[in-house]
């Protein structure tokens, strides 16, 4: 056999599949066969720490069991074997009469899924076997209680009985006992409740509970195996992209109790602090309990500081417990222990779960503790947890009346008077209120209004939408698609689920972060990353808190380690600015069509409108000035960073007045006898410019060859503002790109065109201007035939958001709202294409893509502009083959280089979900 060998498969072959591994033969390594528990556990079991006895079977064992529908043939006799060896390590057999061995099955996945699958304790009492346990233990009470916490539980988990029959059954008997708390409940009490669970178990499932410790274990084997597809589990998945083919281990364990008296007890503890990643005891502790007690929250636990004055022995042993673990794995622990009469004993370890803020102190503190390296440091935070501290955020204690949600569409919390159009949107602003934009939809002509906003709020639309792509470039909070709330801009009022009315002037606030609407403000707390981030705050001042300290400190880790070059996507001066101060090393995608839109509009409207040659010179003539003063201010702002300008990409359309409005207007002006002769034109040219797939027509490149003129006029701007800032010793470093290509013939032509307007430039101002052209690869065929392209392109920029819509066959502005939720639930995708590369199918494209440009040109540049840019995953993949740079909005540039510089160090990472 070769080296690597599957460490579950024997000796004799494939066939001899290893399903159940003892927690003295596994380690820590072993996530995918044996779990995270199960691994810990083993691990555990290696340090020499005090673990109860045990075997995992396997998550190979759940998968079979999933797949088919049975357990695989060999399971029960290693789970026999597994069984006799725990009895004879114990002494005792599973539920015997006089003396019995109890176990617990509990789940453990790879990926920590806490509270999802399920769990019975005390498996192995009986009628019979509860009698030998109380004499063992000498406390009757002890014994019953267990007995009735395996009846409820088994009954909930394995038989499917409605969990609140038994709790009602219980608050009954306390109530009875004129008592609050379980512990109040004597031996003879809790022998009557038993008998009660054991009516209900047969009155709900229809058979007795059974009496059978072994039928017992099995039951509750298969359980914890269904539990794997168990709704909460899978939701839980798709939330945090857990692959749903993994399986659960199962552990079975011997029991420890820590329901034995004031001597015992159960907790939970953390190496440190996870909610702000101090070191210190935190964790709780609650006496005389078992574990789902504390879990469970039905009695008050004390902080675990407070075990050393209960029990001096067990917290010191406790705490040096604690340091091992944190040492051997490097990061916080997050552990659960049962004391049984004074004899500590660990249940579970595992990487704790932290928050945003502790995961950045805590990578920082085990640096310098020397515990682990700046590569390892960065691959414990992620660009997600950054993007978390970024955003301001509402104040969680606040009281707060929310009246919807929709789609978290672009994160922070945002807070202003309910407007209903743009023109009302900016008004206000300038007036120095604070407005929240609600509209069904947004399109092009809002945005003056979303960028005059706190925030935008629409009905309809998913997470590519219109209002989403931009607001996230602007670093707007913004959901979307709230279905619920019926928006009347005619009426300017939105109508709330329960018929409350919110009319235009009316305060909302909004939660980019979880689709949350509420009615009124809730108080917002600023981020001071951002401020660190904008230069407000410095990290090593005086006043510069822990979490800005730790942040920059991680950014220059990333920044040492990144191959991946980070630029901007940005559209004027303000914003590549902003860009600059996130660490932007460039303007990775400028899009033009922004500047036609505001005072340019009636401009652009003649342009379309020109009949003949010389009124479409005449219109390109008064635009060309405005262009360049545009691109000198972009140079300017981005001076010695490269800039890459798209030309006019969008349908001419987009730049008309909507055609029902527009129609209506006209209508009515022809009732009167007093028609506008300017807007019958702009009816006739919307008509005329109508397309049933406007984004698959008159659109990009196809622009620049059948509007003569164009693109020169753009070129002639882009080479006036170099040369301009150039003679005033600026360093421009303009690059053309040409959008949605697909034949390297397109290219060419406009190529050629391009190349005279700039030598006409360099000899009509006298300098010498080196602009790269290059092109947009957004379509399959472009990416097909990208070797033949490269021929006349100096530049690949990869516009992912395209690719992945003609590769998909979507139509982003409407598959997000339709049916994507659907494709999600059903696990069709794990995460929508528009959000994540699918690298199966456009990322394959965009690997070949890159390979065969660089075949035909060694030295051609490749980014990718599209919104993957600033996507966490994605940008790993865009380092895996070879890109040179990645373009997102000013607002992610920070998560982009957090990530470049996680891809580059990836191979010294570990999994720390």
């Amino acid at each position: 056999m070769s080296e690597n060998k599957d460490p579950h498969v024997a000796e004799s072959g494939v066939e001899d599949v290893k399903f159940v591994y003892d927690f003295t033969e596994g380690n820590k390594d072993l996530k995918d066969l044996l779990g995270g528990k199960g691994a810990n556990l083993a691990e555990m079991t290696n340090l020499g720490l005090p673990v109860p006895p045990g075997f995992t079977i396997t998550t190979e064992a759940c998968k079979t069991y999933l797949d088919s529908g049975e357990e695989p043939a060999a399971l029960r006799d290693e789970v026999s074997a597994h069984l006799e060896a725990l009895e004879a390590k114990m002494g005792k057999k599973l539920g015997q009469a006089d003396d019995p061995l109890l176990v617990s099955v509990r789940s453990g996945a790879k990926f920590s899924m806490p509270g999802m699958m399920d769990t019975v304790l005390n498996i192995g009492l009986s009628d019979k076997s509860v009698q030998g346990l109380a004499k063992q233990a000498g406390d009757d009470r002890f014994a019953w209680d267990s007995y009735r916490r395996l009846i409820q539980m088994f009954g909930k988990t394995v038989l499917g009985v409605d969990g609140d029959l038994f709790e009602d059954a219980l608050e009954a008997a306390k109530d009875a006992k004129k008592v609050t708390v379980d512990t109040d409940l004597e031996a003879a009490d809790l022998k009557k409740l038993v008998t009660k669970f054991k009516k209900i178990v047969k009155t709900e499932a229809g058979r007795d509970f059974p009496q059978d410790p072994r039928e017992q274990m099995d039951l509750a084997i298969k359980a914890v195996f269904d539990s794997w597809n168990g709704d909460r589990a899978k939701l839980y998945r798709r939330q945090e992209r857990i692959p749903h083919d993994l399986g659960t281990a199962v552990n079975v364990c011997s029991m420890v109790f820590g329901n034995l008296g004031p001597d015992s007890g159960t907790g939970v503890a953390f190496t440190r602090d996870p909610a702000s990643g101090h070191q210190g005891v935190y964790g709780d502790y609650l006496q005389n309990a078992q574990g789902e007690d504390v879990v469970a929250g039905i009695r008050n636990t004390v902080p675990l500081a407070e075990l050393e004055s209960i029990d001096k022995k067990s917290y010191d042993q406790l705490m040096q417990i604690m340091e091992t673990l944190e040492n051997h794995y490097k990061d916080l622990c997050d552990i659960e222990f049962t004391i049984e009469r004074g004899q500590l004993w660990m249940l579970q370890t595992r990487v704790g779960k932290r928050t945003a803020g502790a995961a950045f102190r805590i990578a920082t503190q085990l640096v310098d503790q020397g515990l682990i390296d700046e590569a390892e440091a960065l691959q414990r935070v992620t660009g997600a947890q950054l993007a978390q501290l970024m955003f301001p955020r509402f104040d969680d204690q606040a009281k707060v009346e929310q009246i919807g949600r929709g789609i978290a569409a672009s994160p922070g919390a945002a807070v202003g008077k309910a407007v209903f159009d743009s023109y009302t949107a900016v008004k206000w602003s300038r007036s120095g209120e604070k407005v929240i934009l609600v509209r069904r939809e947004t399109n092009p002509d809002d945005l003056d209004g979303m960028i005059a906003a706190e925030g935008i709020l629409t009905s309809r639309g998913g997470k590519t939408s219109h209002a989403a792509v931009v607001a996230r470039g602007m670093g707007k909070t913004c959901v979307c698609g709230a279905e619920e709330l019926e928006v009347d801009t005619k009426r300017r009022r939105m109508t709330v689920p329960g018929g409350h009315v919110v009319e235009e002037g009316d305060l909302i606030s909004i939660d980019g972060s979880s689709g949350k609407v509420y009615l009124g403000e809730v108080p917002v707390v600023p981020s001071p990353v951002v401020e660190y981030f904008e230069g407000r705050m410095h990290a090593g001042a005086d006043d510069a808190d822990e979490l800005v300290e730790a942040v920059h400190r991680i950014m220059a880790f990333a920044d040492r380690k990144r191959r991946l070059r980070v630029r901007a996507n940005a559209d004027n001066a303000e914003d590549a600015l902003r860009a600059r101060r996130f660490g932007a090393q460039g303007i990775g995608l400028c899009r033009t069509e922004h500047m036609f839109l505001g005072d340019r509009r009636e401009l652009v409207e003649r342009l379309i409108l020109a009949d003949t040659e010389s009124e479409r010179e005449e219109s390109l003539k008064e635009l060309l000035p405005l262009q360049k003063q545009d691109f000198v201010e972009l140079f300017e702002a981005m001076d010695g960073l490269p800039v890459t300008i798209r030309l006019l990409d969008p349908p001419l359309h987009e730049f008309l007045p909507d055609i029902t409005e527009l129609s209506v207007r006209v209508a009515l002006a022809e009732a009167r006898k007093d028609p506008h002769e300017n807007e019958l034109r702009l009816l006739q040219a919307v008509h005329r410019l109508h397309e049933q797939n406007p984004m698959l027509g008159l659109r990009g490149v196809r622009l620049g060859l059948v509007i003569p003129g164009l693109f020169t006029m753009q070129v002639r701007a882009i080479a006036e503002a170099a040369a301009e800032r150039k003679n005033a010793k600026g360093d421009p470093r303009a690059e053309i790109m040409i959008p949605l290509v697909g034949t390297v013939q397109e290219l060419e032509i406009v190529r050629e065109e391009a190349d005279q307007v700039i030598k006409e430039v360099q000899a009509a101002t006298g300098t010498d201007l080196n602009l790269a052209i290059g092109t947009m690869i957004e379509l399959p065929r472009a990416a097909l035939t990208a070797g033949q392209i490269a021929e006349a392109a100096e530049f690949f920029s990869f516009g992912t958001n395209d690719l992945t819509q003609t590769v998909w066959g979507f139509s982003r502005d409407d598959v997000e709202a339709s049916f994507f939720t659907a494709y999600l639930e059903k696990g069709i995708f794990g995460v929508s294409p528009f959000e994540t590369i699918d690298r199966d199918g456009v990322g394959s494209l965009v690997k070949a893509a890159a390979e065969a440009g660089r075949a035909t040109r060694p030295d051609l540049k490749l980014g990718v502009c599209g919104e993957h840019g600033g996507d966490p995953e994605s940008v790993h993949f865009f380092h895996e083959v070879g890109l040179d740079y990645v373009s997102c909005s000013p607002f992610r540039i920070p998560v982009a280089r957090l990530e470049a510089g996680r891809a580059a160090s990836q191979s010294r990472g570990s999994d720390h979900r």
